[in-house]
Parts: structure tokens; C-alpha cells; sequence
């Protein structure tokens, strides 16, 4: 099973849904967990890493199990190793890059 770095490419936010569907509105704000820049790990095992949204990784884990396992191949991305995902919060997504680390980078 190969690693595959998580990286937070965006986040998003829609002042006018919040004010309609969120108890706070657009007080509300951004996804409060994720930003940036950030890089989370997966290794195996299912297990979540530390820090990744609980919410996201239930929407990212069949991306990132699919890449772990091995490449999946389509027409409408240009690397076989890479995806771009996001959560399914509609008010405040976040979309995550997932990259398959080499050999390599996994032994540095």
C-alpha cells in the first residue's frame, strides 16, 4: 500500500447559503478546521490522520484508499497518482489534493 500526502489546495465559502441554511449565518465563517497549506498522511490502515477533518475524511476516503491501492486510470485526469476531491459541506467546502508519495519520497 502506497502513502498518499493530503494537501488543502482551497477553501470555500458562501456568504448568501450560510445566511439562508446555517443557525449563524454568514457569521459563521470558513471551515473553522482546515487551511491553506495544510498536509495531512495517510499510511495504511484506514485510520484518519491526526488533524483532518473527521467530516472530510469520511467524504475522502475512498479517493484516498483507491490511490493507496494503486492507480486509477481515466480520460479526464492528466496524472494517474493525483486527485482532486472536496468535502461535501455545500456552505464551506474545502478541496484537498491527494497525491501518491514515490518510493522515494516515503524513505526521506
Amino acid at each position: 500500500m502506497k502513502k498518499v500526502k493530503i494537501t488543502v489546495l482551497k477553501t470555500e465559502f458562501y456568504p448568501e447559503l450560510a445566511d439562508r441554511y446555517l443557525t449563524e449565518g454568514r457569521e459563521a465563517g470558513p471551515c473553522p478546521f482546515q487551511n491553506v497549506g495544510d498536509v495531512f498522511y495517510y499510511e495504511g490502515g484506514a485510520e484518519k490522520p491526526e488533524g483532518l477533518c473527521p467530516w472530510a475524511w469520511i467524504d475522502l476516503y475512498r479517493g484516498i484508499s483507491t490511490l493507496a491501492n494503486g492507480p486509477l486510470v481515466n480520460d479526464w485526469y492528466s496524472h494517474e497518482d493525483r486527485r482532486i476531491l472536496c468535502c461535501t459541506d455545500g456552505v464551506r467546502p474545502v478541496i484537498y489534493e491527494l497525491a501518491v508519495l514515490d518510493e522515494d519520497a516515503q524513505n526521506n
